[in-house]
């Protein structure tokens, strides 16, 4: 099962004491989703697709509903609960929060396009639209979790 992507966002930006800005929730969202895939037999934390765009993974209507602050702190602009205490997609993301708490957007961004990574495998200059499928994004799990062992 997975949760809506306001959920997930909400859950994370409520951790981060709201003080995260629109691009670091994308990368949250994305290193929780890919957690969760890798913890969970391949289950996505959000249904919704990963496109590859320039600043990275970005979850389209994440963009729509935060692009609003840019660089600034987000508000809580979710109209949905958040991701409920207890479950996997609960647990996905409070270990990325713990692992992102005080990272720049730079640092994130970093992470993020590893050359090796899911994103770097689709991200092509001149096109939009191109999603990461969740099979790389879950490779792209394996090849960190065998890096970091």
């Amino acid at each position: 099962m997975s949760v809506s992507v306001s959920a997930a966002a909400y859950r994370l930006c409520e951790a981060m004491d709201w003080s995260i800005s629109q691009l670091s929730a994308q990368k949250g969202i994305y290193l929780a989703h890919m957690i969760h895939l890798g913890e969970n037999d391949g289950k996505p934390l959000v249904s919704e697709a990963f496109q590859a765009w320039e600043y990275g993974p970005v979850l389209p209507s994440l963009y729509q509903d935060l692009k609003m602050f840019g660089r600034k702190p987000i508000k809580n602009v979710f109209w949905s609960s958040k991701a409920e205490d207890g479950t996997s997609e609960a647990n996905a993301i409070d270990s990325v929060v713990g692992q992102i708490k005080g990272m720049s957007a730079a640092r994130l961004v970093h992470i993020t396009h590893h050359p090796d990574g899911a994103w770097a495998k689709h991200y092509a200059a001149a096109k939009k639209g191109v999603v990461i499928p969740n099979t790389d994004i879950l490779a792209e799990y394996e090849w960190r979790r065998k890096k970091a062992a």
